[in-house]
């Protein structure tokens, strides 16, 4: 009669423990290799065709069983395997965002300033600032020359690489600067600077005055065959050099940045290329870029790319008769986990919770009906009918799960792609893990879910 809520843990036996923890490493190996969304991609490519996936662009026609894949300019990969059901039944989708809060280099970055060189960053997404002053910090990007060239570069992962590091003020000299700041002005935008160099090059030439930039310079032009100008046509980030740890005394957590919504992307995409039968409905991977800033631009989920590849998939699927009107059956029929992630309760905050709606650490998938606190605003607020669905299908398949909120009324909330896909009529709903210090650059998630969305995605791709 009454429902009831207990930890996965409990019901996990010797073996299926020693399962959840070794799926664990390779997504902690996963965490550790794609820290961008172009690393998400090239690596997401790479254990696709391993497993059987072929470019979409390479074939005519589909047919039931085919596995495919798409790649939209390096930041969106989706993985399809054709179903056995007509394609204007729809299809399954579970669709996750590749991008995670960072702090990206500006246009002109670098500068000289009391014999130091720094370089200047501007954060992408919902950030803490003062949570990235003082930490080691890796830079990934791409830097794209004028003839085309595309130059690659990860600094600070290997243990012999250097680090970059925004430098604090020290607690005795804060009093009038810092101490008595907001906390989301203790550290502002415009000092969230880097440390990339302290060396002056001796210079013959008396005319170039900053000669620890010149150094800086130089050594980029040796590594990378790079100038200065070239930084306007670069995508160049800052992330977290750590990386992905165990957490606790009994190697239950996983600590590390990037599990929103990594711990979705990966789960999902890992489920599509396990499947080992051919499904009913055509089942979809979809991992897009842009959703920490609102899902805009050309990979965001407000672009049309979701419109190109279904259009293709179900053109392809029906002998080349690519019928817009068969596109549009397809996808109001279509069914969809906007897999991303929740508020887990934090027992250090827990007022900012509704305890009786919030989703806890290791008790499996999260339901998230709608995440907007203030009026439901900005959320897709999934009907009864597709949730009883999700319910029924959960049960069947002995997964554990549970429903969350992120916050209380009024407390604040936040948003997810659902409502985008939910434009075209797919019956959509939030469906991830719960995490605390979410946004942070360390993220906490329970092993227990990171296993058991995996085998949630699996059983609705099937």
């Amino acid at each position: 009669m009454f429902y009831q809520r207990n930890s996965g843990w409990e019901t996990t036996s010797t073996e299926r423990k020693a399962d959840i923890f070794e799926f664990c490493e390779s997504y902690k190996n996963y965490l550790d290799t794609a820290k961008t969304e172009r690393e998400c991609v090239a690596e997401g490519i790479r254990l696709a065709t391993a497993r059987g996936f072929f470019p979409a662009d390479s074939k005519d026609t589909f047919k039931p069983g085919d596995k495919v894949w798409f790649n939209n300019r390096d930041k969106n990969l989706v993985l399809a395997v054709i179903g056995q059901q007509d394609i204007t039944d729809g299809t399954n989708l579970v669709v996750s965002h590749l991008d995670s809060p960072r702090l990206d280099l500006k246009q002109h970055p670098l500068y000289e300033d009391t014999g130091l060189a720094l370089m200047k960053t501007h954060y992408y997404g919902g950030v803490k600032k003062y949570q990235w002053a003082s930490r080691p910090l890796a830079l990934h990007g791409v830097i794209v020359l004028k003839n085309g060239h595309k130059v690659t570069l990860t600094i600070g992962e290997k243990a012999d690489d250097p680090v970059f590091t925004i430098p604090d003020l020290l607690p005795h000299l804060d009093q009038h600067v810092q101490r008595e700041r907001k906390a989301s002005e203790v550290l502002k935008g415009e000092e969230m600077n880097i440390l990339v160099g302290s060396i002056p090059t001796p210079i013959e030439d008396k005319t170039i005055k900053d000669q620890v930039k010149h150094t800086v310079l130089k050594k980029l032009n040796e590594d990378y065959g790079i100038i200065e100008d070239d930084f306007i046509s670069a995508e160049l980030q800052l992330v977290p050099a750590e990386k992905a740890r165990d957490v606790g005394l009994d190697r239950g957590l996983v600590g590390a940045y990037g599990h929103d919504d990594r711990i979705c992307a990966y789960t999902s995409m890992q489920a599509m290329l396990d499947m080992d039968t051919i499904p009913e409905r055509t089942a979809i991977c979809f991992l897009v870029d842009k959703e920490e800033i609102g899902s805009t631009g050309g990979t965001g989920l407000q672009s049309r790319y979701l419109d190109y590849f279904m259009e293709e998939i179900v053109g392809k699927c029906r002998n080349g008769d690519f019928c817009s009107r068969a596109t549009r059956q397809c996808l109001w029929h279509s069914r969809a986990l906007s897999s991303d992630v929740n508020a887990g309760i934090n027992p250090l905050f827990k007022s900012v919770h509704d305890e009786q709606n919030a989703a806890r650490l290791g008790h499996g998938l999260v339901l998230t009906k709608y995440t907007g606190s203030r009026g439901k605003v900005a959320t897709n607020d999934a009907d009864a009918e597709f949730v009883a669905e999700l319910r029924a299908l959960f049960d069947e398949a002995d997964i554990k799960w549970q429903t969350g909120m992120l916050g209380k009324v009024d407390e604040g909330g936040g948003g997810t792609v659902a409502m985008f896909l939910a434009h075209y009529g797919i019956r959509t709903i939030d469906a991830g893990a719960a995490l605390l210090s979410m946004h942070a650059p360390m993220e906490i998630a329970s092993k227990f879910d990171i296993h058991e969305i995996y085998r949630a995605y699996q059983a609705f791709y099937d």
